[in-house]
């Protein structure tokens, strides 16, 4: 392959990210705060809110007074605001780096798929302890890029064997800190306590390789962005390439797992 664009990160579309890995997310989302046990009644903060899957999450589970998303693209928090209408949810602009929100307005600050993403991680971990009140909770989970997020590593593993370039795309390669040890030493050396780390295995079933590979075609997160910069002959040549390596069961079926690991502290 020769020729293609190098997109990273493109977050056009709330739709085109809900049919990639937001539907996957949300199950993640459901586990993760089940795992916080946060007492009815809290005041969240979710950082880098996306397509309001996290917000969604803490609202069904956990009786919270209010929840207050903070997410940069626009794309995606209109995509929230139509599909969390609840009175208790508001989405605001911003970045991880500079919240807008008081000192200590919030008892737990959550952010999910978004760590990895941020440029400054030690200046989102200082805005998420500022935001906190004392005694509060801050928690994260990441996808297990390096490892077990199964069906970015076939795309990934597919691409690079004809496209030696796309490595430098790959989150694999980008993003070896979203793993246990690094994940803790993130969290205590921002000062909180009691750090600790827990992965949390969803499945991701597809009924055949149409449905997995659609996805990829909708052109919103890093794989998708590349698969699109190709050219058509490449593109084909590529979903054949990542089909071979799928393991089909004899209906046609796929079933991976994706795999994250979540995070969380007290201050």
């Amino acid at each position: 392959m020769s020729g293609s664009v190098r997109p990273k990160d493109t977050w056009a579309s709330g739709q085109s990210y809900e049919s990639y890995v937001g539907g996957w997310s949300r199950l993640v989302a459901a586990e993760f705060v089940s795992w916080l046990a946060v007492p009815p009644g809290a005041r969240w903060l979710d950082v880098g809110s996306g397509t309001g899957a996290l917000t969604d999450a803490v609202l069904v589970c956990c009786a919270p007074e209010l929840v207050v998303g903070v997410e940069p693209s626009s794309a995606f928090r209109e995509y929230a605001q139509a599909h969390v209408p609840d009175p208790r949810a508001e989405f605001r602009a911003g970045d991880a780096q500079s919240l807008p929100v008081d000192d200590g307005a919030f008892d737990v600050v959550v952010s999910g798929l978004v760590l990895n993403f941020v440029p400054d991680r030690t200046a989102a971990l200082a805005e998420m302890r500022r935001a906190v009140r004392p005694g509060g909770t801050i928690a994260a989970y990441v996808w297990d890029y390096p490892g077990e997020m199964q069906l970015m590593r076939h795309f990934w593993a597919a691409s690079v064997a004809l496209d030696p370039g796309a490595l430098t795309l790959d989150e694999a390669a980008r993003f070896e800190f979203c793993r246990p040890d690094p994940l803790r030493s993130l969290f205590t050396a921002a000062g909180l306590d009691d750090a600790g780390v827990r992965p949390i295995v969803v499945p991701t079933d597809f009924p055949d390789f149409d449905s997995f590979w659609a996805p990829f075609l909708g052109g919103t997160g890093t794989a998708p962005a590349y698969a699109m910069s190709l050219g058509e002959p490449d593109r084909a040549a590529l979903r054949d390439a990542v089909q071979a390596r799928l393991p089909a069961a004899d209906d046609g079926s796929i079933h991976l797992t994706a795999r994250a690991w979540a995070v969380r502290g007290t201050v």
